[in-house]
C-alpha cells in the first residue's frame, strides 16, 4: 500500500521552489529546487510528477504573488491622486521588491513557444487592465488605463534591455506630469 500525499508538504515545497526560482530564475534541473527546499528530486517528482509539471506550478504560484503584490500597489486609494500612487507602484515594481517578478516573467515573456504556460503573454497584458482602468477612473478618465499599462510595461522593458534606471524613472515621471495635464478637446 502507498503513503498517502500530505498537502500541506506539497505546498511547503512549492512555496521553498518559488522562493529560489524568484532569487535564481527557473533552474534547468531539479537538483537545485530539491536542495533549497530541503528535500530529493525523487519527493519532487512524487509530489509534482514531472520537472515541468513543477516548473508550471512555481510560475503560477510566482504569478499569484506578484498580482498581490503589484495589485495592492496600483489600487487606488481615497486620500491620494492616482499618479502618486502611480508613482510609488513604479518605485515599488522597478526597486529590489519587485525585481524578481519583472526578471522571472520578462523571460518567461521572451520564451516564443511559451511551452511552460502558453498564452502567458495575453494574461499577463490583460490581467493588467482593469486595475489600471480603476485607477484611472479616478481621474475621469478608466479608458486611459491601457495607455498607463503600455508605458509601464514598454518601460519595464526599456530598463530590462538598458539597465538605465535615470533615464526610465525621468520617463516615467513625464507621464506622470501629463497625466495631471487638463484634457483638451
Amino acid at each position: 500500500m502507498g503513503r498517502h500525499k500530505q498537502p500541506e508538504i506539497r505546498e511547503r515545497l512549492l512555496d521553498a521552489c518559488v522562493d529560489h526560482a524568484l532569487t535564481h530564475g527557473l533552474p534547468d534541473r531539479l537538483e537545485p529546487l530539491a536542495t533549497a527546499s530541503g528535500t530529493s528530486v525523487r519527493m519532487l517528482i512524487y509530489h509534482f510528477r514531472t520537472r515541468d509539471a513543477l516548473l508550471r506550478e512555481i510560475l503560477h504560484r510566482a504569478r499569484r504573488r506578484q498580482r498581490d503584490f503589484f495589485g495592492d500597489l496600483v489600487a487606488p486609494r481615497p486620500d491620494e491622486p492616482y499618479p502618486v500612487t502611480l508613482r510609488r507602484a513604479w518605485r515599488a515594481m522597478t526597486g529590489p521588491d519587485g525585481q524578481p517578478y519583472l526578471s522571472m516573467f520578462g523571460r518567461l515573456r521572451e520564451d516564443p513557444g511559451q511551452h511552460l504556460w502558453p498564452g502567458f503573454r495575453h494574461e499577463a497584458t490583460t490581467d493588467w487592465l482593469r486595475p489600471f482602468e480603476e485607477g484611472m477612473s479616478t481621474l475621469g478618465r478608466p479608458e486611459l488605463g491601457t495607455l498607463a499599462l503600455a508605458v509601464i510595461r514598454g518601460l519595464i522593458m526599456d530598463l530590462d534591455a538598458t539597465g538605465d534606471t535615470t533615464r526610465a524613472d525621468r520617463a516615467f515621471d513625464d507621464f506622470l506630469t501629463l497625466l495631471t495635464l487638463p484634457a483638451t478637446d
